[in-house]
């Protein structure tokens, strides 16, 4: 079987037979590109995208950051994630946080940095090259500089109040105290020495030595709570995936307290309806798909942060039919995708599966010919994270306080020593004859939306992975009975969804902020690649 021609795009797909990088920029999927040309494999290669994308995407991600690596290891037979998501400040403390100003920027907003450890904890267990060799590419751009493009210049202007407040944020990103333009030069030449010492000394020197003490340092200057005990004590983790079964696949994702486990009950509910029968983007189907969201987002809010969560439970196919019951033909109220202090009591309230037992992110895949396969999502947080970068290093540091809720009864709420609930969260799909997509978005608490309406694009509507990915998305989650859509959907699916009781506002032919997806299908009778790339930012695939 080809690879399908179904959907429309204004994209070519990129195809390839022996390796191939779909990422948010071009520079960073040409590093790992050049990484697989000069004989490294598809973690190598993983690692020189992520790093390359520290630099040209500093606003999503870098190793002040935190992800998850979603790694097929073909010489271990292997399926793994690799969790550098860092553990709150044992400092922090709820009382702390007075309002979501505190956890959106500055010095109280960071957890502790885990994308240093996890990529050279990736690359030692699965990588062919020196840490060296990987981050060659990205210390080129950032000593010789990158030049922006249209995209990279709108988000540094969207950051601009955030990075003047933090002297060092202002310093490394803007120019004159402006945000770059198109085509002009960025320069970071405190981060290619961060990483040239990082490849050369190791983790040790992030998380225990010179580094550690920068940060430690800086933090204890601007009031900040990260110490060196909490930096000498982050280890990143491998654990396995957890899966679901949709339409003769498995669709692989991190495990708890990841939120990937929504998108994974949603799929669970979708595949009791006929979609591919209701067809794509019609009202039957996206009526379908919101209510949907609402159910498994209400669970997800109630069990993925709690001790012991009942996983088996929340996919369990009894569970996913006693969810799906409950949808009828009239939108039901949501209270949205996260507690907040005060918010309205919803209408729609989580199931019991024990019975049955602001947003700056981005998403990269690679995978070459011997089968070694990753899907990567990881983030600052928001725009540049916390908007302060540690002095003399280059690196921006997170602002993944703001993910947790400041509501006491919450699950999810701020602690000492806490694993966030985290939205990052890479899919793998499979079926019995091998692995046949990696996926992923950006997009906050929107990539456990996006990423199953690509999926579905894929697997029911048999869409090609680039015109799956630009497909027109929806995205449900504030309080009531909202929903974010695409203009590209028929005006006539809108009005019999509003007359069903959904309200919507429009957010252009294509936004960034139902996400930015990246994805790569393996055709199961030649083994080769076909990648996609999203234009709703810099996305882009190569393949060889």
């Amino acid at each position: 079987m080809a690879f399908s021609s179904l959907g429309t795009s204004h994209r070519s797909t990129v195809t390839g037979r022996r390796g191939m990088i779909a990422s948010a920029h071009p520079l960073a999927s040409l590093a790992g590109l050049r990484i697989l040309i000069e004989g490294g494999n598809a973690i190598d290669a993983a690692i020189a995208t992520a790093a390359a994308l520290n630099v040209v995407e500093p606003y999503m991600s870098g190793i002040g950051g935190v992800g998850y690596l979603h790694i097929y290891s073909a010489r271990e037979k292997e399926h793994k994630i690799v969790d550098y998501v860092g553990l709150t400040p044992k400092a922090a403390e709820l009382d702390l946080y007075k309002s979501v100003a505190e956890q959106d920027r500055g010095p109280l907003s960071p957890l502790v940095p885990g994308a240093c450890g996890g990529w050279l904890a990736a690359l030692e267990r699965y990588g062919s090259m020196d840490a060296a060799q990987v981050f060659a590419p990205a210390i080129e751009y950032a000593e010789q500089g990158y030049a922006l493009t249209v995209i990279n210049s709108t988000f540094y202007s969207g950051a601009v109040p955030d990075l003047l407040r933090f002297k060092t944020g202002g310093e490394t990103y803007l120019l004159d105290g402006q945000a770059p333009k198109p085509g002009e030069v960025v320069v970071q030449k405190d981060l290619a020495e961060t990483f040239r010492r990082v490849a050369a000394e190791g983790p040790d020197t992030f998380y225990k030595g010179t580094i550690a003490e920068s940060i430690a340092g800086y933090m204890a200057e601007t009031g900040g709570l990260i110490t060196m005990q909490d930096l000498a004590d982050f280890t990143p983790t491998f654990v396995d995936p957890i899966c679901v079964d949709y339409r003769g696949h498995q669709i692989f994702a991190p495990p708890l307290p990841c939120q990937a486990i929504q998108y994974l009950e949603t799929l669970a509910i979708m595949e009791g309806f006929d979609v591919a029968d209701m067809g794509h983007n019609t009202a039957e189907t996206l009526h379908r798909f919101i209510e949907t969201t609402k159910l498994a987002m209400a669970d997800r809010i109630a069990y993925a942060a709690i001790d012991n969560p009942p996983t088996a439970g929340l996919l369990s196919p009894d569970f996913a039919a006693e969810r799906r019951a409950l949808i009828g033909d009239k939108a039901q109220f949501s209270a949205g995708e996260r507690l907040f202090p005060g918010a309205p009591t919803g209408e729609v309230p989580p199931g019991d599966p024990r019975q049955w037992m602001h947003e700056c992110t981005t998403h990269f895949d690679a995978i070459d010919a011997e089968g070694n396969a990753v899907a990567c999502t990881q983030s600052l947080g928001s725009g540049f994270g916390s908007a302060m970068v540690v002095p003399g290093t280059g690196v921006a540091l997170n602002n993944f306080m703001r993910w947790f809720d400041l509501e006491p009864s919450s699950p999810n709420a701020v602690g000492p020593a806490k694993k966030n609930e985290m939205c990052v969260s890479p899919a793998q799909v499979w079926d019995k004859g091998g692995l046949r997509l990696l996926i992923g978005t950006p997009g906050s608490y929107g990539i456990l939306q996006t990423t199953p309406q690509m999926i579905m694009n894929i697997l029911d509507h048999k869409m090609n992975v680039q015109a799956g990915i630009e497909a027109a998305r929806v995205k449900t989650g504030e309080p009531g009975y909202g929903v974010s859509a695409e203009t590209r959907i028929d005006a006539e699916v809108f009005a019999e969804l509003e007359r069903r009781g959904h309200q919507f506002s429009y957010i252009g032919d294509y936004s960034a902020g139902v996400g930015g997806g990246q994805g790569i299908m393996v055709d199961p009778d030649t083994g080769s690649f076909m990648g996609g790339a999203d234009p709703r930012r810099d996305g882009y695939a190569l393949g060889w």
